[in-house]
Parts: structure tokens; sequence; C-alpha cells
């Protein structure tokens, strides 16, 4: 009887970890934040960290699954918003600057994982939370395409690029601006910019 109580115990401090992690990179770069910071802003001890992961690239991996797990979510539940394929790009590209403006650490350490050189089990699972996003997207802009709600030359591929693009962009100049204050009204007027591009000529 005393094992699961353990074991929900270990997932909740697991949980724990992920967020501080979250909430240092927000305050500082990915790079200078090491298990003793961790520890230290959870009032813990190096050892009791390693008691709920073994390594510092297994905390990194919980937080890369934390971020997967909730953007997408955020991406997909924008999908299924609405029927028609310019309100879900709207709503999706809302949902991405909302998870960025809410978790301002997330895309840092995203920024940061791509940079490293070499592979790495946390920049594997980076690319597959990409691709997936990629891949939800291509599939709205190609019903936009199809039902002539965009521009009937519209090239979806780039489109898709431009997007993300575009979301990277207004988050990188947030940072650099000193927070993300401001940026979700910010994206109101950069997604009107995309999407008269997008759209065109439709006949």
């Amino acid at each position: 009887m005393e094992s699961p109580r353990i074991r929900r115990s270990s997932e909740f401090r697991q949980a724990e970890i992920v967020q501080a992690v979250l909430a240092l990179a927000a305050e500082s770069s990915p790079a200078d934040i090491t298990t003793a910071r961790i520890a230290a802003a959870m009032n813990l001890t190096q050892g009791a960290v390693f008691r709920h992961f073994p390594t510092k690239e297994a905390i990194w991996l919980a937080v890369a699954e934390w971020i997967e797990e909730n953007l997408l979510g955020a991406i997909e539940e924008a999908s299924l918003s609405s029927s028609e394929p310019l309100a879900q790009l709207r709503a999706m590209f809302c949902a991405h600057i909302g998870f960025a403006a809410a978790y301002p650490g997330a895309p840092r350490l995203i920024f940061h994982e791509l940079q490293q050189p070499g592979d790495s089990a946390v920049k594997r699972r980076i690319r597959a939370l990409l691709a997936s996003y990629r891949g939800t997207l291509l599939q709205v802009l190609k019903c936009a395409k199809d039902g002539r709600a965009a521009g009937r030359e519209l090239d979806v591929e780039p489109a898709a690029t431009l997007f993300i693009g575009a979301i990277q962009g207004l988050v990188m100049q947030s940072m650099l601006a000193g927070g993300m204050r401001g940026v979700e009204e910010a994206a109101e007027g950069v997604f009107g910019v995309y999407l008269s591009g997008i759209v065109g000529r439709r006949t």
C-alpha cells in the first residue's frame, strides 16, 4: 500500500522541479541553470533533486516533455476551435503566443537546446515537438488553400515557416525588450499582416 503513495509523491516533486526550471529560465539564460540553482530555488539539497532525476539531462528531458505536451495540447485545441481554416490559424497563433507569455522560460529553453552542438535526447524531443506542430499547421494551411479561404497560389510549406517564424520573432523581440509584456497585443497586428499575405488572390 505504501508504494503508490511514494510514487505519487515522487511524481509531484518531479513536476515541481520542472516548474522550477521553467521559472529560472524565464529570468536567466538556460546555460546558467545548474542543479545547485534548481535546488536552491526549491529549498532542497542537490541530493534531493537527484533522488527524483538521475542526471541533469533527465531534468531537461522532463522539461522538454512538459513543453511538448502543453504547447501541442494548446495548438491542437486551437486547431479544433473552429471549422474555418483562417479562424483556426488565428486561434493557433494566439495560443502559441499565449503559451509563451505564460511560460517565458519555455521558448528560452527551446532556443537554447536547438543551438547546442551535437545531438541529444532533449534536442530530439524538441525537434519532434516542432515537427508535430508543423504537421498540424500544414494541414490547416492546406485546408485553407483547398477551400479557397487562402490564395490559390499559396505555397503551404513556406507559409508554415513564416507562421512559426513570425511567432519566434515576436517572442525574441519581447525577450530582448526585457519581458513578454505587450506581446499578445503585438501579435494581433503581426497576424493581420500574415493573414493578408496568405489570402492573396482567392479566385
